[in-house]
């Protein structure tokens, strides 16, 4: 929705009446929009196996409320598992998606009975099959994506197809279960395309294994990738589902194997405000356009996405309106780093009346914001995080 359409929701008022007497910078998160957020993705891919990507929000509201209406979990680390299985989740529904893991923690998870493991190299596959015996390993394919995602996941993760090949084989030798392969197109990725080409590449190397090794692999994990709304128009969900499920149907026809989605920013980034106060308006000479606007929060504390003005999220003034007067600001943070700046080249405007003291509040703040906050940079606190049903 637009700015206008944001400030007409009920849940907007309700958040205004629910947030006014708390200091900032603080989140809130609509627990109610994550329900919607969940039964949308399901009913758009009711073939599928949802597995919540917990990094993206690893709050406990959050986890039990997706618990309850049936996710499953991608753990990234033993602190993560622990937190999950300490809810009352069986280890039946986690998977181990991150492919960078000590051999003990891969033993860890092991004891806890998790039995899914996803790989993308040869020292971390021994460690599987040395420290978690007979499990399923699923193998993560690189995917070029650095230029259609706003936040690009290339290069780090994921192997060549050739090494995947290479690797699903032995793991058929070493004991365990060559299970599957998976990808991730990139975060809030907007072309839909993307997909295409990830499946062509899955199809592809499923069929060789077959034909050639007779390892059949019963899995794709598509990773997330779906968008929140942030300033950058995006395509409905439903063209995403549509797409995406046609992709596959060219594929694989009806029979199709067993597909797993890992979302966690669709889920919840809609999810959440960031509420921050305007510390200090200033100009750095007496002629200059535009404003610095210096709020109490920055990179490093939720807001760090905007590196490289990566992900802009909507920030709007409980002064604005039709016939409110704005001007350009640069938009940066409160800590003694010259790199804590949000906005520069992206032209944001706010109202020119703004004074400091004013909110600001910043929309789709519900992934990646708490669980990325430093711990005490400057001195500052983790943001607070509070719920709302």
């Amino acid at each position: 929705m637009n700015r206008e359409e944001y400030v007409a929701d009920a849940d907007w008022h309700r958040f205004l009446e629910f947030s006014d007497k708390l200091e900032t910078p603080f989140v809130v998160i609509n627990l109610r929009t994550i329900k919607k957020n969940y039964i949308k993705l399901q009913s758009s891919f009711p073939f599928a196996h949802i597995y919540y990507a917990v990094k993206a929000n690893p709050a406990p509201e959050v986890i039990s409320l997706l618990a309850e209406l049936g996710s499953n979990f991608d753990i990234a680390s033993r602190y993560e598992l622990d937190k999950v299985l300490s809810l009352g989740i069986a280890p039946e529904r986690i998977s181990y998606g991150n492919t960078i893991k000590k051999a003990k923690d891969i033993a860890y998870f092991y004891e806890q009975g998790i039995r899914m493991y996803a790989t993308d190299s040869k020292e971390d596959l021994r460690n599987i099959a040395k420290c978690a015996p007979g499990s399923k390993v699923y193998v993560r394919i690189l995917v070029e994506n650095s230029v259609t995602a706003d936040w690009p996941l290339s290069r780090k993760f994921g192997c060549h197809p050739d090494m995947a090949y290479d690797l699903l084989v032995q793991a058929s030798e070493q004991g365990l279960t060559p299970y599957g392969i998976s990808f991730h197109v990139g975060s809030q990725q907007r072309d839909i395309g993307q997909w295409n080409d990830a499946i062509a590449k899955t199809k592809y190397l499923m069929t060789s294994l077959e034909e050639e090794e007779g390892i059949t692999l019963q899995m794709i994990n598509m990773g997330g990738g779906f968008p929140a709304t942030y300033t950058q128009p995006t395509n409905d969900l439903s063209e995403y589902a549509s797409e995406i499920t046609r992709y596959l149907t060219e594929d694989f026809g009806t029979d199709l194997p067993m597909i797993v989605l890992e979302p966690g920013r669709s889920l919840v980034g809609d999810s959440g405000i960031l509420v921050t106060e305007v510390v200090l308006i200033s100009r750095k000479n007496n002629t200059a356009l535009n404003r610095w606007v210096y709020c109490d929060t920055g990179k490093f504390n939720g807001l760090i996405e905007t590196l490289g003005e990566s992900i802009k999220y909507p920030v709007i003034s409980l002064k604005d309106g039709p016939e409110t007067k704005t001007g350009e600001v640069i938009l940066a943070g409160p800590t003694c780093d010259s790199m804590d700046i949000m906005y520069e080249d992206t032209h944001y405007k706010l109202p020119i009346d703004l004074k400091v003291g004013d909110r600001l509040f910043w929309l789709s703040t519900g992934a990646y914001t708490s669980s990325y906050a430093s711990v005490e940079f400057n001195g500052f606190p983790p943001i607070k995080t509070y719920f709302m049903d």
